[in-house]
Order: C-alpha cells, then sequence, then structure tokens
C-alpha cells in the first residue's frame, strides 16, 4: 500500500513558477513509476509526465515540456514538479500517481495508487 500526499499549489500569474510535491508512504519507493496529472473545470483528467523508478527516464505531455520539469528523490521518496512560464491554460487539480513496476506510463489507468489533488491556479 502506498499513499501519496501532495502539497505546493496554490494561485499565482502568467509567467509566474511554482513547484509541486508528493510524498509517499510506504515501502520500495524506487519500485514505482511516479506520475502526474491534472484536471481542469470541465474536461477530463489529463497525463503530465511521468519518471522512472530510477529516475533515468521521463516522458512529458506536450504541452508541459520544455517548461515543467519531474525530479525524484528515492531517498526521501519524494516527487516533484517544477513548473515553469505558467498559463491560465495550466489550471487545474495537480494530481500524483504511482505505478508499480512500470515504465514511463501514461493512462490514468497504469497508475495503482494517487494522491487526492492540489489545485494550482493561474490567473491572466
Amino acid at each position: 500500500q502506498v499513499q501519496l500526499v501532495e502539497s505546493g499549489g496554490g494561485l499565482v500569474q502568467a509567467g509566474d513558477s511554482l513547484r509541486l510535491s508528493c510524498a509517499a508512504s510506504g515501502r520500495a519507493f524506487r519500485d514505482y513509476a511516479m506520475g502526474w496529472f491534472r484536471q481542469a473545470p470541465g474536461k477530463e483528467r489529463e497525463f503530465v509526465a511521468t519518471i522512472s523508478g530510477s529516475g533515468a527516464y521521463i516522458y512529458y505531455a506536450d504541452s508541459v515540456k520544455g517548461r515543467f520539469t519531474i525530479s525524484r528523490d528515492n531517498a526521501k521518496n519524494t516527487v516533484a514538479l517544477q513548473m515553469n512560464s505558467l498559463t491560465p491554460e495550466d489550471t487545474a487539480v495537480y494530481y500524483c500517481a504511482a505505478d508499480h513496476l512500470g515504465l514511463l506510463p501514461r493512462r490514468e489507468n497504469d497508475y495503482d495508487y494517487w494522491g487526492q489533488g492540489t489545485q494550482v491556479t493561474v490567473s491572466s
């Protein structure tokens, strides 16, 4: 069993940066691929980024490539999402997710555990 808790959301202006963090409880954190998803009002949840258990492999959605950076610290059981050059289109609830032994999973159904989400609001 893995529990995930996101933090770092908030209200920012367009062009600002924000760093989200996800703390994982449980054992063998490095056995889990970690991902970030987001859900904007009235829209389906969408994939943002994923990182392999070792951190060696990373994949981004085209919409965030070059602006967002995913990273993980296996010693601290955390995964982060650094978000730069934010736009109002990035406004959403951001979710952290864990996929046991996954390799760059990009579908919701690939993931075994989910956090409760953290709100990011970008004003214009």
